[in-house]
């Protein structure tokens, strides 16, 4: 019943490619089935004004879709001289999420920044862009632990994200663009690798949805990221 042939509970192929980037500290091509995001870390030795003499680190995103990630050319928002709202959302949400995963004491008094750049869009572009963030933060601590620049590894534990919804009145895993434009439940949720949650953004698209649904979608939820985390550290 799924557009895509899969099942309920099955995620689209998922494949990671670490240094792809030549001069980022971090760096990942993240695919989740044909949605594509190149993902970099870039450290700096300097946190925001707000954290200074705090000894405490900071890590943020920047997210971006290219013009022709979709099937029809969106404007550069450069061009239009602003961010959009959803962009500004998306990369609040993806710096919090990658923050969730770090003691900010022990990255020391500096910036990771991440940048997500959707190359290819077929729904769950958020959710790709954690996941991938992920890898690539963690490629740029390896970068700072390899050089002493920090002693203590910050990892408190492995970020992955998954999208969730009911769909033809059935919930599922994984919604690629045809299940997510037309489902009538529509959720995101971002978790560390021992099940404890981060984040999760839910919805009606299209219909209410029961408690007994929603658990339905947090099981299907835990069993994509405990996925993407054996795909994270597979490659890492």
């Amino acid at each position: 019943m799924r557009p895509s042939g899969r099942k309920l509970d099955e995620m689209r192929a998922v494949s990671i490619e670490t240094g792809v980037m030549r001069h980022a500290e971090g760096s990942c091509l993240i695919k989740v089935g044909n949605t594509h995001v190149l993902c970099t870390a870039s450290i700096e030795e300097r946190t925001p004004s707000f954290l200074k003499n705090t000894g405490l680190g900071w890590v943020t995103a920047e997210y971006g879709m290219l013009p022709r990630a979709t099937n029809t050319r969106n404007r550069r928002e450069a061009a239009m001289g602003k961010q959009g709202g959803r962009t500004v959302e998306i990369q609040r949400l993806i710096g919090r999420s990658l923050r969730a995963g770090i003691d900010r004491s022990a990255l020391g008094e500096r910036q990771i920044t991440v940048d997500c750049d959707v190359i290819q869009a077929d729904g769950g572009t958020r959710c790709a862009s954690i996941t991938g963030g992920w890898v690539a933060l963690r490629l740029a601590i390896k970068t700072l632990m390899k050089t002493g620049a920090i002693v203590s590894n910050p990892i408190i534990g492995d970020v992955a994200a998954v999208s969730c919804g009911i769909y033809a009145g059935q919930p599922v895993l994984d919604l690629d663009y045809d299940e997510d434009s037309a489902a009538g439940v529509d959720g995101n949720f971002i978790m560390l690798d021992d099940g404890r949650m981060v984040e999760v953004q839910m919805s009606a698209e299209g219909t209410v949805f029961r408690r007994a649904e929603m658990d339905q979608m947090l099981a299907l939820a835990e069993k994509g990221v405990a996925e993407l985390v054996a795909a994270q550290r597979a490659v890492l």
